[in-house]
């Protein structure tokens, strides 16, 4: 069930939304799954949520019922002939979330973008005209460090990172911090690491433990308690175009990213200078 002590609202004059890139550079992890869910029981806790999908294949847009035949703007008319967020926005089965679609023209999007100025800042340049409009916005990036991604880091205010508790995981992690690094020099100062979520757990394996050990030997408190187990019923929503938390509230996956969001509220009133939340 959905705890009652995640609901606190947003209050301040000049607050923004909080800009979360939801990134790995390897697919399959469960970050758009993440993206999805994560958004979804953010809206469920009182929140305003803009999912944005930034991945050519469009996944998170299915996971929440849109149509590909539906998608007549999407995140590439934002980056590559500079329309309005507003002109993309689409309501949700979701009380509480917008979403920004993907389509199949993002795919040629980098190239495109390749002698645009500000190439790198053209996502953040458009979420500024709706920062004010909601508590948080969520980028589902492509699993590829690229112009897209680029795109999403440098629009964030922190990354949050889902990882797969296998044996490659901390090869892939230390990349992707590597990157995050890079481009809090380069281009976004402010940048974090939001956290990082254990994803797949399948606690009768013993390589899960072992990961997730070494994961929280390394990064300490970056990682999150909450973990998100393996779990059939998460599979199952995406073919029926429902984030799992529509689709079976009470599943042991669903009830994962009600904590989670839970957790990332926690761990938001304590940002210095991020938004104020009160009971």
């Amino acid at each position: 069930m959905i705890p009652q002590n995640v609901e606190p609202l947003f209050k301040g004059a000049g607050r923004r939304a909080r800009i979360l890139a939801i990134a790995n550079q390897k697919g399959g992890v469960g970050k758009t799954t993440t993206a999805v869910n994560l958004a979804t029981a953010l809206a469920a806790c009182g929140k305003r949520v803009l999912l944005v999908d930034m991945d050519p294949q469009g996944n998170a847009s299915t996971g929440v019922g849109l149509v590909r035949s539906h998608r007549d703007k999407s995140v590439y008319q934002i980056l590559v002939q500079g329309a309005p967020v507003v002109d993309t926005m689409l309501e949700t089965m979701v009380p509480g979330m917008t979403l920004v679609p993907s389509s199949i023209d993002l795919s040629g999007a980098e190239v495109e973008l390749v002698n645009h100025p500000r190439r790198e800042h053209k996502l953040g340049d458009a979420l500024e005209q709706v920062a004010e409009d909601f508590d948080f916005v969520l980028i589902d990036c492509p699993p590829a460090l690229g112009l897209l991604t680029l795109n999403a880091l440098t629009a964030a205010d922190a990354v949050l990172v889902p990882l797969q508790t296998e044996f490659y995981a901390l090869e892939g992690l230390s990349h992707l911090l590597r990157t995050v690094e890079r481009v809090k020099r380069s281009f976004n100062p402010r940048l974090e690491i939001q956290g990082i979520v254990l994803t797949m757990v399948d606690r009768r394996n013993n390589l899960s433990d072992m990961v997730a050990r070494d994961v929280r030997a390394h990064l300490g408190s970056k990682v999150y308690e909450t973990v998100i187990p393996r779990n059939v019923r998460v599979s199952e929503a995406p073919s029926h175009g429902k984030p799992v938390l529509l689709y079976d509230l009470r599943c042991a996956g669903a009830q994962a990213y009600i904590h989670l969001a839970g957790e990332i509220l926690k761990r938001e009133r304590k940002t210095p200078g991020g938004p104020v939340l009160v009971s």
